[in-house]
């Protein structure tokens, strides 16, 4: 009998059914998904760095590196294994692509894994090892024939298989590209002895080892493994941590991303369905206050009117947690898929989809929670004698307000004065509604003040900053800089300089410009174009946070390779998406800062054949990386959206019609002294844009500042500024009035099925 009565109570109250599973089912589907695509991506780049030995520390020399060398740090006690490592952008014969030429003399050590073609091999004289990504994106297959080139030096072999690689496993040609474009840049490697017989003597004779960084597995941490490198190799160089490497620090970071994502979203829909369980459940018990009071008439023990009701809140969890959990896997799937989004920036051989054991309890603690509310609620109803039980449920009494003695209270009209008392003597409901409204404006503002915010940043650091149209790459080595500032002057471009400082124990890039042509640009903490000037260097914002240091304070730095100390003044601060330090030409030779030209900016449109320059970027090819970038915002932003939307619809929909039924009576009063229903349509809707109205002007900067902290804490390496422009604040409003307007005339038009009789007739 119970059973039946359970399914006849699910069919009369569908609606608020319904609407809790559907809460409930976002809220799992959003913490499982977020919490399986960090969790994901954790396992997956965990396989992928051990097989193919992801190194712990990176060492880089201008001078290179010999054979003695590397005994020396093999030597060091904590070192586990270590390998000379090459990696150097050649171009690909006959087009514009370029790859990173890679050499590992010890494949344990930054190595590959080999997805397609014949196993690697350290004596292959002829053999190319390519990344299976950028071949795939331009057509080539293993053994096909592949030319490379690197001044006047061709190496030229086949292709013997397609491979990953961890060092590679956010594939950028430099800091200035956001997302990796393998149609036109990739790597691959080769074995020693092919860049052996591809390097003539007398090259090798002028240049040195050709080995400029050593690679290393050590569990030492960095201040000891640095202390103690500098002793075997006899001077400081640049030693950079795994933390610090792009394959691991980017992708690391978009697992802290996932993280604090999972901690924030997930936080708002779960808290909103448990908060409407709450008051759903609490309506309903209050309703079958007579089937309760009847039951226990009849003789039920209380424990099983207990779990029969219980049973209902049970349900909701259950079915909401089953739909949530396939939710929560699409959106993990829709993210974390070899053709997703995070494959087009991530390149990684397996997409298996994971979720963390905590999540499970997590689950498993939802729905226990959730059934104690349902066991709260009609526990309640059971207090006292069957008697007592079976009088049907009356809301306490109202107090007078304050504000009703008042001349201005008696002068509002009669639906103010009635949505203003039933606020208050619903207040669960009314909070609850407000929540709702919070809730969608926050997603609202969050999702669409992030597109805003990544324009701003596009047409700031990529639109005005990037004035040219070429960037060419100079070989540093065998190029002189008067050669170099020849061939700027040639091109009517700019040009500059890059190495590598440290500062305090941590290492920076240093940048030095020299910006004649305007094809360079910078700007500061406040989104502003400013000119370099010759009285000091600039810092990044990441430097002046972590050193807290600003304009005029002095700041110590050592260029690597060098025993030279520089103090020098601070001139101001720049947002750049490199974490350095910048300077002019003319400061660096007025401090005595040794520099070699490396990259010449340019609107040329024909570059001439040098053979000193290594490659070329153009500015078309980081803008077009970008695009893909935005696509995948873009969806994300959709996403967001349309959550924002459902979650606005179910919450104001399921509260509004606990509001219509809580206030039958009174309506059906209404009716009978001849109030239309169009009349009291509109009581219902006021109440609803009253809400509304507060819950825009809290959500508004509530948006904001959740964006504000979700900027400083996922995205402070691109230092990015906070913009919210006028379109972001009228669609957020007007889709948020829209949700509310559609729901309180869909609970409107419920007042033509009001029965007068059979509500008025009913006990008080």
């Amino acid at each position: 009998m119970l059973l039946k009565k359970l399914f006849r109570t699910l069919w009369q109250y569908k609606a608020q059914f319904i609407s809790m599973v559907i809460m409930v089912a976002l809220g799992v589907g959003v913490f499982l998904g977020f919490n399986v695509e960090w969790y994901s991506l954790e396992v997956n780049t965990k396989e992928i760095y051990d097989a193919t030995g992801f190194a712990d520390y990176r060492i880089y020399s201008d001078k290179g590196f010999t054979p003695e060398d590397l005994e020396a740090v093999n030597a060091i006690p904590g070192v586990e294994d270590a390998t000379r490592f090459l990696s150097l952008n050649v171009s690909v014969k006959d087009n514009t692509d370029t790859l990173a030429l890679t050499v590992s003399e010890n494949m344990d050590v930054s190595g590959i894994l080999v997805m397609e073609g014949a196993p690697y091999s350290a004596d292959d004289p002829d053999g190319f090892w390519l990344s299976d990504s950028y071949a795939a994106a331009n057509g080539i297959a293993v053994g096909d024939s592949l030319a490379l080139t690197y001044q006047m030096i061709t190496v030229q072999g086949t292709v013997r298989g397609l491979v990953k690689s961890s060092e590679y496993l956010i594939c950028l040609p430099d800091s200035t590209q956001m997302m990796p474009d393998y149609s036109t840049y990739g790597f691959v490697y080769i074995s020693p002895v092919m860049l052996d017989q591809a390097i003539p003597a007398l090259y090798k004779m002028l240049i040195g080892s050709l080995y400029h960084q050593i690679n290393v597995k050590s569990s030492l941490a960095k201040p000891a493994f640095v202390e103690a490198a500098d002793q075997a190799l006899g001077s400081t160089r640049l030693i950079l941590s795994k933390e610090e490497a792009v394959s691991w620090a980017e992708a690391q970071g978009e697992v802290n991303e996932g993280k604090t994502m999972a901690s924030i979203l997930p936080v708002l829909f779960l808290a909103i369905a448990i908060l409407t369980m709450v008051t759903t459940m609490h309506r309903i018990c209050a309703s079958e206050k007579t089937q309760i009071g009847t039951f226990k008439a009849l003789g039920f023990k209380d424990r099983r009117i207990l779990i029969h009701y219980s049973a209902y809140a049970l349900i909701i969890g259950l079915l909401g947690t089953v739909l949530g959990i396939a939710l929560g896997y699409g959106l993990g799937w829709f993210i974390m898929n070899p053709d997703g989004a995070m494959a087009t920036y991530i390149d990684m051989p397996s997409w298996t989809l994971y979720a963390p054991r905590f999540s499970w309890y997590v689950l498993a603690g939802i729905n226990a929670f959730l059934m104690f509310i349902g066991f709260l609620s009609v526990r309640k109803m059971l207090q006292g004698t069957a008697a007592d039980a079976l009088r049907p449920y009356s809301p306490k009494r109202m107090k007078h307000l304050r504000l009703e003695e008042t001349k201005r209270f008696k002068r509002l009209g009669f639906g103010t004065k009635w949505n203003l008392r039933d606020c208050v003597r619903h207040k669960a409901r009314s909070l609850m509604t407000l929540f709702g409204i919070v809730g969608c404006m926050v997603l609202l503002v969050g999702g669409l003040g992030m597109k805003d915010t990544m324009d701003a940043f596009l047409d700031i650091f990529y639109e005005k900053a990037i004035n040219y149209t070429t960037r060419v790459n100079l070989d540093t080595e065998n190029m002189t800089a008067e050669e170099a500032k020849a061939l700027a002057d040639s091109l009517n471009g700019d040009w500059a300089a890059s190495g590598a400082v440290q500062i305090g124990d941590k290492g920076y890039s240093m940048e030095i410009y020299s910006v004649t042509h305007d094809k360079v640009r910078f700007a500061d903490p406040d989104m502003r174009i400013i000119p370099l000037t010759n009285d000091g260097v600039y810092i990044c914002s990441r430097i002046a946070r972590e050193y807290h240091l600003r304009a005029g304070d002095e700041l110590t730095f050592s260029p690597y390779d060098s025993n030279e100390h520089y103090t020098v003044p601070v001139a101001g601060v720049l947002d750049s998406m490199t974490e350095g330090i910048f300077m002019t030409d003319a400061f660096a030779d007025q401090t005595g800062i040794a520099y070699s030209v490396s990259s010449v900016f340019t609107d040329a449109a024909e570059i001439p054949a040098d053979p000193h320059i290594l490659n070329q970027q153009s500015k078309q090819s980081i803008m077009d990386s970008f695009d893909v970038f935005m696509d995948l915002m873009n969806k994300m932003i959709w996403l967001l959206v349309i959550a924002a939307v459902i979650l606005g619809i179910v919450v104001l929909y399921n509260l509004g019609v606990m509001s219509y039924t809580e206030r039958y009576r009174e309506m059906a009063t209404l009716k009978v002294v001849g109030f239309k229903d169009s009349k009291i349509g509109r009581l219902l809707i006021s109440q609803n844009l009253w809400l509304t109205v507060l819950g825009v002007m809290i959500g508004i900067p509530a948006g904001a500042g959740v964006l504000q902290y979700l900027l400083t804490a996922l995205a402070s390496e691109y230092e990015l500024k906070l913009v919210l422009g006028p379109a972001t604040w009228l669609v957020s409003i007007l889709l948020t009035f829209g949700v509310s307007l559609i729901v309180g005339l869909m609970v409107a038009r419920k007042n033509r099925h009001i029965d007068m009789v059979a509500a008025l007739k009913t006990a008080e």
